[in-house]
């Protein structure tokens, strides 16, 4: 018997996104896949295309030609409440701005997934319950346990950052996206929030795409991928 080939977490073939309006791509790449279990590093200049490819890859925009694939599934044969369901039953995403619901307790907004998706929700009860995991990745994002019924508005930006990290954790999402995660965390709550979030993604085998301008950290991750490389849409600055 032939051994099966599994494939990639994230798939992307002859991608190409142009925003409406304008006169050329700002995405434009042959080839791009991260496996199950790998941490990537994508970094770039502003304007080269990093958080528009990111919601290519969550299927949060549908690309004009070419295929984004979750899971061997291409977001663009979803209709846009299939891709809302695919998405949260597979993706944990810390968005940059992150997308908190402001007047929910910190607790409610971590358990966000398990209650748009009974398969989070099962993934989240395998040692416990979903509220279990998520006062776990609360605690080990180093956010005091005085905070948790806090509404999401009442936090700094930083702690924001740690309950959008747990959301994007809760129930093992096959893939994890970050958009610049680190950015309001000082130089000890950021080693500690990247021990968790690597940690989480290696023991559920998670792939993890992390986008940040802190070349700092690059050390931490498996592999490293500057976007203007693969981007035939990015400028020849943008690769400087």
């Amino acid at each position: 018997m032939g051994q099966v080939t599994v494939p990639p977490v994230l798939g992307v073939e002859q991608l190409r996104f142009a925003w409406p309006g304008s006169p050329a791509p700002v995405i434009d790449i042959e080839a791009f896949s991260v496996n199950a279990g790998e941490a990537v590093f994508l970094h770039g200049p502003s304007g080269c295309g990093k958080s528009t490819l990111l919601s290519l890859m969550a299927g949060v925009l549908v690309a004009d030609s070419g295929r984004a694939m979750l899971l061997g599934h291409d977001w663009a044969e979803l209709s846009g409440s299939r891709r809302d369901r695919y998405r949260v039953a597979h993706v944990g995403y810390i968005f940059q701005q992150f997308n908190l619901l402001p007047y929910l307790s910190v607790i409610d907004n971590v358990l966000l997934p398990c209650r748009f998706s009974a398969r989070r929700a099962e993934q989240a009860s395998r040692d416990g319950t979903p509220r279990a995991q998520a006062e776990q990745l609360l605690a080990r994002m180093g956010l005091d346990r005085s905070l948790w019924q806090r509404q999401a508005l009442q936090l700094s930006v930083g702690q924001q950052q740690r309950v959008a990290a747990a959301r994007a954790l809760i129930g093992q999402p096959e893939l994890v996206i970050a958009d610049e995660p680190t950015s309001a965390l000082d130089e000890d709550r950021r080693e500690a929030f990247l021990d968790t979030l690597l940690s989480a993604c290696q023991a559920n085998h998670s792939a993890l795409v992390f986008v940040s301008h802190d070349r700092r950290i690059a050390q931490r991750f498996s592999r490293h991928v500057l976007l203007p490389e693969i981007n035939r849409a990015a400028t020849p600055a943008a690769a400087i």
